[in-house]
């Protein structure tokens, strides 16, 4: 079974046609398919429009939020509600064309665990392509997963990643670095972008800024998240190094000034080196404090939290399905 996991924002007039375009695809490719429309808090008739497809197609399934929480936690609820062993985002803006998902499952099938979209040709205004090109260079270069389009709303993955990846926040966008990170083959495909015909854009200024702040958010889970005094301690070194070197250099200066004759005497008080050092040394040690706690509450507070991922498993009499792997893969988050 391919699940297909669309969530839905004020997307009324799109609706029916990407029902339809979908009901196409599955009809020439002969898919056994599933449509999951998760309606993220819609004020349009959106949440109207999903249950009579529903009442039509029993392939189609709907989740209504009780408001607006955000593209994670749609896609999070529709990944949590969806069968198929593939499944497949994509927006319900209609700027992704369903007839590309066959191309999407020949790449899967080149021993690829994600397939991402990349729409080399994009359709929308320049002050949202050349920022997002710029973000996508930044997310590459940090991550190590290089990808032209993080960004691509269009995506397919195996149904087990979602066992071990957890979705908050807006860290939608970076599910193929969190699922490189437990070890899954990521590969990206050119895809056709078309122009906008429904709805606007639910992305501002701002979402840049937030992109950015999730990156790095990811980057110390992906990077740390098992030991993150790693990071906070070496930074905390370096604090407390700086403001003991310093502290260091002020004292042989003072004492210097006080066995040499003629050398004028030195005000500690008066150098604003004594308080930046100073000042150096308590986030030092602050920073390593924080590095300690971090530890201890992963080390007692979350043991069940794996820092390995197992895709495979022989012996011990136990068939190999899909479901043991799902029991196997506990969650990594």
């Amino acid at each position: 079974m391919l699940s297909v996991v669309i969530p839905v924002l004020n997307e009324a007039a799109s609706l029916e046609q990407l029902h339809r375009e979908l009901s196409e695809v599955a009809a020439a490719q002969r898919y056994d398919l599933e449509i999951v429309f998760v309606d993220d808090g819609s004020r349009d008739g959106s949440w109207e429009l999903i249950r009579r497809l529903a009442e039509r197609d029993p392939r189609v399934h709907g989740l209504r939020f009780r408001r607006n929480f955000g593209k994670a936690a749609a896609l999070s609820a529709g990944f949590a509600r969806a069968r198929g062993e593939l499944v497949m985002t994509l927006d319900a803006d209609l700027q992704d064309d369903p007839r590309e998902i066959p191309r999407f499952l020949d790449a899967m099938r080149q021993d690829l665990d994600v397939v991402s979209g990349w729409k080399k040709i994009r359709r929308d205004p320049w002050h949202k392509v050349y920022p997002s090109r710029v973000f996508n260079a930044l997310v590459s270069g940090l991550t190590g997963v290089e990808l032209h389009d993080h960004n691509c709303g269009m995506k397919c993955y195996r149904r087990e990643i979602f066992n071990e990846v957890q979705l908050y926040g807006e860290l939608h966008r970076f599910v193929p670095v969190l699922a490189a990170s437990r070890g899954y083959r990521v590969g990206e495909i050119e895809i056709r972008h078309r122009p906008r015909e429904f709805g606007r854009s639910k992305y501002g200024v701002a979402r840049f800024l937030k992109g950015f702040l999730d990156l790095l958010t990811v980057k110390f889970l992906t990077g740390f998240g098992q030991r993150p005094q790693h990071v906070l301690g070496a930074v905390g070194l370096l604090f407390f190094a700086f403001g003991a070197l310093a502290l260091f250099y002020l004292a042989c200066q003072w004492i210097i000034s006080r066995m040499l004759p003629g050398v004028a005497d030195i005000d500690l008080h008066k150098r604003a080196l004594t308080f930046y050092s100073i000042a150096s040394l308590l986030m030092g040690g602050q920073l390593m404090s924080l590095g300690f706690l971090a530890e201890l509450f992963i080390a007692y507070h979350h043991p069940q939290v794996k820092s390995y991922s197992i895709c495979e498993r022989i012996g011990g009499g136990e068939p190999q399905t899909v479901e043991n792997k799902e029991k196997e893969n506990l969650a990594g988050g």
